[in-house]
């Protein structure tokens, strides 16, 4: 008997505290927690760029969470989709969804079939894009410091 069934999908990037968090919060909201772990394909199509680790390995990743009890690859675009294959009892998202035109839509959408959306808070001070952009300006920095080098000699 697995009990309440949550969801709590992501690409999970960059793995950094605030992914952690959600993880935690989400398994103080259920029981049995199932972490979907977006596809590189489905993560490029909804964020316009493929992810900097791979999908095997940021399965692993999750995988080894204390409070993840399970973890799967999502495919589906569709939550609800999503939620036929896997199913579960609520599904966590993060709070910068709440109030929006996709979260009204989940919300609706899973309400049809009896599904819980819970919002979680987002951790503001650390995110992947905020780590993609600081990995991108090193890289630019030091591609100026080689060109400025070269210049040199």
């Amino acid at each position: 008997m697995r009990g309440r069934i949550g969801y709590a999908p992501g690409v999970f990037d960059l793995f950094h505290v605030g992914h952690l968090n959600v993880l935690r919060r989400a398994k103080s909201g259920c029981d049995y927690l199932i972490a979907g772990v977006v596809s590189d394909e489905l993560a490029e199509r909804a964020k316009g760029r493929r992810p900097v680790i791979p999908l095997a390995e940021r399965l692993e990743i999750v995988r080894s969470i204390a409070f993840v009890d399970e973890a799967v690859v999502e495919v589906l675009p569709d939550k609800v989709d999503t939620w036929r294959e896997v199913y579960f009892d609520v599904i966590f998202k993060g709070g910068d969804w709440r109030g929006t035109p996709k979260g009204d839509k989940l919300e609706r959408d899973f309400a049809a079939v009896g599904v819980e959306v819970v919002y979680l808070p987002y951790t503001v001070h650390t995110s992947s894009t905020i780590l993609r952009r600081v990995l991108e300006q090193l890289d630019e920095d030091r591609a100026a410091g080689a060109t400025r080098g070269s210049a040199r000699h």
